[in-house]
């Protein structure tokens, strides 16, 4: 059996308390595993760092942001992906990348187990495990939080007695987890759903409310997928740490919303996503210029299941593998240009254009030049109408019987 557990580290609370633990519950030497994904804030050698200095045997950081990007956001993109009409999977994009590094480290260290930080509310237990039991289905997962229903102030309480050195304490009880794509914030204050946010807790956008000239661009997508703005090509990655800048400057993003967990009970989050929000308006704005009617409403249903899939933890299930080939087909024309304005806390598209665009403006136009015949339409209103007219003739014999 092997000697060794793999731990998803992410340098917080939890995780660090995690290490101890699990030395003391498994008596494995514990691996730390650091994912960068874009999270920004402390350098991935300090939290490096951090795990040996909590215990860890060994820490290895991965530099996934280009892959994140390209594999998990630019997909979610495609997909309007959205869980309740309002929140861009920040949190839950992030998790199957984690899941596929951690099994593939614990199988090339011949561990036989991976853990992770999670406590038995959350979403993020289902996601991890979810992950690596459809990649490696022969790894145990260990949740040492969860299993031994460890709360916050006891893993604070240990954190300190065991001088662990970790930034999470007393005076600041908040639970942050944030990638490239936005940031998630949680506990403290905010559990009581009737309390307001306060400014200190965003990091990505600037107060909405204080005045700013509007910063209008330009943003150029080919195959459903954003490629340069305002002329200037980015990498996926580059694109959107620019458009977090831009739409950020503007506090566009910002969420206040009480979720439906997957484990069934409601949790209040704070989330700030400026350019998930903002690409996803710039992203359907052009599919309304170049999808078919039926296929753009079909693909709208699409990507509500495709958003639940992935918030449940299911991204390498067979259904979402299945759900991806549809969209990237329904992408095939969904290159052009869409125009942009940013101001007060709001992304609002002001123009689009494409060679792939389904509008005419002969068919459209009221002026002088329009080209529809208008004469058609008294009768294709008949036959539109006529089930509905059988219908009511049906019901009204009905009501004289």
């Amino acid at each position: 059996m092997s000697e060794r557990v793999v731990l998803a580290y992410s340098g917080g609370l939890d995780t660090s308390v995690g290490i101890g633990w699990l030395k003391e519950a498994t008596g494995k030497e514990v691996v730390a595993l650091a994912i960068d994904v874009g999270q920004g804030g402390e350098d991935m050698d300090a939290i490096r760092q951090r795990a040996l200095d909590c215990g860890a045997v060994e820490a290895i950081v991965i530099d996934a942001k280009s892959e994140f990007a390209d594999d998990y956001l630019m997909p979610a993109l495609k997909a309007n992906a959205l869980y309740q009409k309002r929140y861009p999977l920040v949190s839950a994009l992030s998790r199957p990348l984690i899941g596929k590094h951690l099994a593939s480290v614990a199988r090339k260290l011949g561990a036989d187990s991976v853990a992770h930080g999670c406590t038995g509310k959350g979403n993020d237990q289902v996601r991890f495990e979810a992950a690596v039991a459809a990649i490696a289905p022969e790894l145990k997962s260990i949740a040492p939080i969860r299993d031994l229903a460890l709360t916050r102030d006891k893993a604070i309480e240990f954190a300190e007695k065991n001088n662990l050195p970790i930034a999470q304490n007393k005076k600041s009880p908040y639970s942050v987890d944030q990638n490239v794509w936005g940031r998630a914030v949680e506990t403290g204050f905010l559990e009581d759903p009737w309390n307001a946010p306060i400014e200190d807790l965003y990091s990505y956008t600037q107060d909405p409310d204080v005045y700013r000239e509007a910063t209008e661009i330009t943003i150029s997508f080919e195959s459903g997928i954003p490629v340069a703005i305002d002329g200037v090509r980015y990498s996926a990655i580059e694109l959107v740490q620019k458009m977090n800048d831009l739409a950020g400057a503007h506090g566009v993003g910002r969420i206040d919303i009480v979720e439906d967990r997957l484990v069934g009970i409601k949790s209040r989050e704070i989330y700030e996503s400026p350019a998930g929000i903002a690409l996803i308006a710039a992203h359907e704005e052009l599919e309304n210029l170049t999808l078919e009617r039926d296929v753009n409403r079909f693909k709208r249903g699409i990507e509500a299941r495709w958003a639940d899939l992935v918030y449940e933890g299911l991204w390498f299930s067979g259904l979402k593998r299945s759900l991806d080939v549809f969209i990237d087909h329904t992408q095939e024309h969904v290159t052009g240009d869409v125009r942009m304005k940013m101001q007060g806390g709001r992304a609002v598209v002001t123009g689009r254009k494409s060679d792939e665009s389904l509008y005419d403006f002969s068919l459209a136009t009221y002026d002088t030049g329009d080209t529809f015949d208008q004469s058609l339409a008294k009768g294709f209103i008949e036959l539109w109408a006529l089930p509905s007219k059988i219908a009511a003739r049906r019901d009204a014999n009905r009501g004289k019987k």
